[in-house]
């Protein structure tokens, strides 16, 4: 639902400020999973991890009320496709356009070194010597907050034709944010610096991506999203399931070298790249 509103307000903004209102939209879409942390955290130690989803389930169906009652109603010419057939233009549109297949490989990998972060974090954090409680733990999205909100001017550098240069730099940053966060269990302080170096990262790459990837077929946003989205999923699972079993084996050192690996080959990748689109 939060990547159909990306795409939904891509198409209600004007050319010249789509990657800004793209950049807006993303950051609080990233924003409202760090601070869920938080959130989350806070609930876990009040009133137990059940209380999360019927929180959650609750404040969701506030928002449907909500979004279904500001939202404007638009009304535009679209294709009267079958699933098959919708899935069959997402093929096709992978084929067609070289932005999107680039944009969606570096979605992939990005979002793979941020799972790597955030589904094995608590794991050190929860353990001894520090054992913080879920609250604390939970707390740690806020730093991930300050990333991201420093990143919302990505939109408006694609706006302006630099969204090649906002990559390579973020991809710089996110592969250099894996050496404070290696320190995690000897300063808290250098996680912090590491988070907010990472999400900075990501933030800005992902905002970039969208911006570039909905200028290609106006009357096909939603899917160009879609398909985007299915390498985003694919990098967050991946993280998730790595990270972890890298932990169990090599512990922290084992999932930053994971990460720094992850982090190293999507700048690699952008180098071998920025040329081709």
């Amino acid at each position: 639902m939060t990547q159909t509103l990306v795409a939904f307000a891509a198409t209600l903004a004007a050319p010249a400020e789509r990657g800004r209102v793209v950049g807006v939209v993303t950051s609080g879409i990233v924003i409202g999973i760090l601070m869920a942390r938080t959130f989350a955290g806070v609930l876990t130690d009040l009133a137990g991890w059940r209380s999360v989803y019927l929180v959650s389930a609750l404040l969701t169906l506030i928002m449907a009320g909500v979004l279904f009652w500001v939202l404007p109603h638009y009304e535009h010419k679209r294709e009267s496709l079958s699933y098959l057939q919708l899935i069959r233009s997402l093929l096709t549109l992978f084929a067609q356009e070289r932005i999107l297949r680039i944009r969606a490989a570096l979605a992939l990998l990005i979002f793979t070194a941020f799972s790597i972060l955030w589904t094995s974090l608590v794991l050190p954090l929860s353990a001894p010597p520090l054992s913080l409680s879920h609250t604390a733990i939970g707390a740690f999205g806020l730093a991930g907050v300050t990333g991201a909100l420093a990143a919302t001017r990505a939109g408006r550098y694609a706006d302006r034709g630099l969204g090649q240069r906002t990559t390579g730099v973020a991809l710089i940053l996110l592969l250099i944010s894996w050496l404070p966060i290696s320190y995690t269990q000897h300063s808290l302080l250098a996680l912090i610096v590491g988070i907010v170096l990472l999400d900075l990262a990501v933030q800005a790459v992902h905002v970039t991506n969208q911006s570039m990837i909905l200028t290609l077929r106006p009357e096909a946003r939603s899917r160009l999203t879609a398909g985007y989205m299915v390498f985003y999923s694919m990098g967050s699972a991946i993280g998730s399931i790595a990270s972890t079993s890298i932990y169990d084996y090599l512990g922290w050192n084992g999932v930053c070298l994971l990460g720094t690996i992850v982090s190293a080959l999507a700048l690699l990748f952008w180098l071998l790249t920025r040329r081709l689109h």
